[in-house]
């Protein structure tokens, strides 16, 4: 059995980047850049008027000053005006300056007398002028590989002209769920077993961490059937099953993957919950096996599957692992396992409190939490004490 650490690091060592995609701005979202992406043209590409009001040469605009207008400079095409001292164009919000002209003066502080406009007050060098490449310079890196592409990213490459972004690739996934205890949901549930909610929840999860999932399939415990339901499965980039890693008589999954040549790299972690967790490789898919216990299956995903998909996705290195935020425990916990436990909680308003049943068959407190606390073995921690939590929303 080895550290999570090993088990994380060794699983991120064999992953590697898929091949990029070229997607349209839109269908970027959400995805990760695939190179750096720099400026074509400044922004704003010229001065401009950041109010309505009078574009004016600031040295003979003072409080009481009358300035002939000569002309209006409305959003838009430039029609290339100039004024002199003494002058002054009417302008719109996001209108180019006239040449000679290195101010505006707001309309509220004016008085229109005619062909003329009385300033109410002085006017500083630079006022309400949005000079070009004040937010962004020309040859200016405004993406960087791995990082995640938003809405306001999409707005900022727009602006740049941009139709079309190269971005990481998308993991096609296949999940599976194992057992004879399970019942797929709409059917009627035999003694002693419950319904099947694995599938679903994994479901979920990789496609939070942009995965696309093409195979969604539940299996009885029968070598046969494993091995050709997994054959069909490995040809994705990933396969996730849930159960039969242990070491029952009914544990079928090992054998099924060797038989199909998958070469187990690794298996059981100490880590709790999430103890018998399996990590290796087909010809060209990866293969994660997570226990069944769902708090187990949701806890291996996070720390070991998760990371994978999001490198797989071509995240980059920082944004492979859950964020951590400070909090305060609100009630004290001991830990006396042989194994690092990840308790599930709620973090609300600075604070961090187990929540639930702490088993890994207890999925009600797992649906409210929204938070794991690592707690090592032998730790006691304090109420009030300062931790750090881990979110993944």
């Amino acid at each position: 059995m080895i550290s999570e650490e090993e088990a994380l690091a060794a699983v991120l060592e064999k992953v590697r980047p898929l091949s990029p995609r070229k997607e349209a701005l839109l269908d970027s979202l959400g995805h990760f850049a695939a190179g750096d992406v720099w400026a074509q043209r400044p922004l704003p590409p010229f001065d401009n008027s950041a109010m309505d009001g009078y574009a004016v040469q600031s040295a003979s605009c003072r409080a009481g000053a009358k300035l002939r207008v000569t002309g209006e400079q409305p959003a838009g095409a430039d029609r290339c005006l100039t004024i002199q001292a003494g002058e002054a164009i009417r302008i719109f919000t996001g209108a180019p300056m006239p040449g000679g002209a290195d101010a505006v003066i707001m309309q509220e502080d004016v008085t229109r007398e005619g062909a003329a406009m009385v300033a109410q007050c002085d006017v500083a060098p630079g006022e309400f002028v949005r000079p070009k490449g004040a937010d962004l310079a020309e040859g200016q890196r405004i993406l960087a590989r791995g990082e995640p592409i938003a809405a306001q990213t999409l707005a900022l490459l727009a602006s740049q002209g941009i139709r079309e972004i190269e971005v990481g690739g998308r993991p096609r996934v296949a999940i599976v769920s194992t057992g004879d205890e399970l019942a797929p949901a709409g059917t009627a549930p035999r003694a002693g077993q419950i319904f099947e909610s694995n599938s679903l929840m994994l479901h979920a999860l990789a496609r939070a961490a942009g995965a696309e999932v093409a195979l969604v399939e539940h299996c009885p415990d029968d070598l046969d059937q494993l091995i050709s339901l997994f054959r069909r499965a490995l040809k994705t980039d990933a396969l996730i099953v849930s159960g039969g890693v242990s070491v029952g008589d009914r544990d079928l999954v090992k054998p099924a993957l060797r038989e199909l040549g998958v070469e187990i790299n690794l298996w059981r972690v100490a880590i709790k919950p999430g103890k018998p967790f399996l990590f290796g490789r087909a010809k060209a898919a990866f293969v994660f096996g997570l226990p069944g216990n769902p708090v187990s299956a949701f806890v291996t995903f996070l720390k070991f599957v998760r990371p994978a998909l999001l490198k797989m996705s071509g995240a980059d290195e920082d944004l492979l692992y859950l964020r951590r935020v400070p909090a305060r425990i609100g009630t004290t916990i001991s830990h006396t396992g042989d194994r690092p436990h990840y308790l599930r909680g709620r973090l609300q308003d600075g604070f961090f409190n187990p929540i639930g049943r702490q088993e890994s068959h207890a999925l009600f407190g797992l649906s409210r939490a929204n938070a794991l606390l690592r707690v090592d073995r032998g730790e006691t921690l304090d109420a009030g004490a300062m931790v750090l939590v881990e979110i993944w929303d």
